[in-house]
């Protein structure tokens, strides 16, 4: 009798806990349901702090530039003065080259001007030319007056 009681109470425990560990189908929907929709409020803020960060690139970058071409505006103006003081044909020659300088920087403010935010698809690209650029251009003011002959 006590081997039957026993056995019966085991199987009493084990019908138990299958019947409280077992979820319904509609209980699982439901918790996919709510990891699918976690899921997809994880990637929406994933890529909200994305766009703030390529944003917070974006303008990191142009302040940086921008403070560049201003450098490079200064050099001209130095440059100017030291050209006010030749003569003859290195004058004309140099204020050509000056001229197409100050052109360059130009044009290099008004592309950094014109990119805006929402091309951020276009970044990295826009970003590496320009500084690829920007390089050759701070090349051809360091060579100025290397380049006299």
């Amino acid at each position: 009798m006590k081997k039957t009681i026993f056995f019966l109470v085991i199987i009493l425990l084990m019908t138990g806990t299958m019947l409280t560990s077992c979820q319904s189908s509609s209980d699982k929907v439901k918790n996919a349901e709510d990891n699918v929709q976690e899921a997809k409020d994880k990637v929406v803020d994933a890529q909200q702090e994305l766009n703030q960060a390529i944003k917070d690139s974006i303008q990191q970058f142009k302040k940086e530039s921008e403070e560049r071409i201003i450098l490079y505006e200064k050099n001209i103006a130095e440059f100017k003065l030291k050209i006010a003081k030749e003569k003859g044909e290195d004058r004309a020659r140099d204020e050509r080259r000056l001229a197409e300088l100050e052109q360059q920087n130009k044009e290099m403010k008004q592309r950094l001007v014109e990119f805006n935010e929402e091309r951020q698809d276009q970044w990295e690209s826009f970003r590496h030319k320009f500084n690829h650029d920007m390089e050759e251009h701070g090349k051809a003011f360091r060579d100025f007056w290397g380049n006299r002959k």
